[in-house]
């Protein structure tokens, strides 16, 4: 993700700033221009502060708090392009509920603002029969055994809406021995499912993602059924991001496709902060990187994971300094790289990411 700044006083920003601490203008996300306005209210409609050419109004959503995002004031629907692809959202008459769909919608925002920069195809339900619906649903507290199952079925992805409590979701991590569990995490993992659809099936090239990934006809109930009866192989990270991605080609795709997402969103904002590592105890160089590039709109991959690798292993041990758990916990071997480029090959081969136009400013694209 880019670094956001008010227009009126150059207050560095949070992409879910909704108002600027500083100067005090209302603030709302353009994802088309991806710029954090400063706006002044005319009658029904907004518009930028210091310009009168386009009328905008807030997503339908921005009254409950969890969304920032504009549309054009001719436009004829009520959601952004993020909250358009809700199907259920959580029983409001609950309050905590609201306090749970504010954090889904974050992690569901910033999943959008990478798929709005890799310019992939978003159908809604109404526009494609498999087009891109969330579902957030609760557990029903007259049955404590029907749990909902986060998952993806033909576009349709369900979010359990308990991952949305800070505690048992570190509960659900500690008992499944992940490394790693979280609200966007989820997201971009189920994302890879619907993906795999449109950028493997949909362009026929089962043959190459078969090569990368292994025989994908194999039953996907069966193969999941003897992965929680018997885990993952000893040597797993030889050839996969994740105990996980050993299921089965489509987990493994999918975890592929979320380390992906992470790793391009992350050295956006690196990039953003001008991030240079030269530390003097590596005398041979190999933890220095100079992240000032775009990637997502590069066009080599390895040019992404060689400055990617110097920058986990540095926010790794600043993470160990506060206490806390590794940024990123997780060993990428050469073979995992490799299916991270299949990632990129075919997201790029669909995907123009000049149709979303980077402000001028932006960083250069990587070689």
């Amino acid at each position: 993700m880019k670094l956001f700044k008010c227009q009126v006083c150059s207050q560095v920003l949070y992409f879910e700033s909704t108002t600027c601490d500083k100067c005090g203008f209302r603030l709302g996300y353009e994802p088309k221009r991806n710029v954090l306005y400063a706006l002044e209210q005319h009658d029904a409609t907004w518009r930028i502060v210091g310009e009168s050419d386009t009328a905008y109004k807030f997503c339908a959503n921005a009254g409950y708090d969890v969304c920032n995002w504009l549309i054009d004031a001719s436009d004829g629907g009520d959601f952004c392009l993020a909250c358009r692809h809700n199907g259920i959202i959580p029983d409001l008459s609950d309050a905590q509920n609201l306090v749970n769909w504010r954090k889904i919608e974050a992690a569901k925002h910033r999943l959008f603002y990478t798929l709005l920069r890799l310019d992939l195809p978003l159908p809604t339900r109404a526009e494609d029969k498999e087009g891109l619906v969330f579902n957030f649903l609760a557990d029903s507290p007259n049955d404590p055994a029907a749990r909902v199952m986060t998952g993806h079925d033909s576009g349709l992805i369900t979010l359990a809406q308990v991952e949305a409590d800070d505690a048992e979701r570190e509960r659900r991590r500690t008992q499944l021995r992940e490394p790693y569990r979280t609200l966007l995490g989820h997201f971009r993992h189920e994302l890879g499912h619907y993906f795999w659809n449109r950028l493997v099936r949909d362009q026929h090239v089962e043959s190459e993602f078969a090569a990368m990934f292994g025989d994908f006809s194999r039953d996907y109930g069966q193969a999941l059924q003897a992965y929680y009866a018997s885990g993952a192989p000893a040597d797993w990270q030889t050839n996969f991001v994740s105990a996980y991605a050993t299921a089965h080609p489509w987990e493994d795709f999918a975890e592929t496709w979320a380390h992906y997402l992470h790793i391009v969103d992350t050295t956006e904002m690196a990039a953003a902060f001008d991030l240079h590592l030269e530390p003097r105890i590596d005398p041979t160089g190999q933890l220095d990187t100079a992240i000032n590039f775009n990637p997502y709109r590069a066009r080599n991959f390895q040019n992404v994971i060689d400055n990617w690798l110097p920058m986990a292993f540095a926010m790794n041990n600043i993470n160990r300094c506060m206490g806390q758990p590794d940024f990123y916990p997780f060993v990428l071997s050469v073979r995992v790289i490799e299916k991270l480029a299949f990632v990129h090959e075919v997201i790029h081969r669909v995907a123009t990411v000049d149709k979303v136009k980077p402000p001028a400013a932006e960083v250069p694209a990587a070689p």
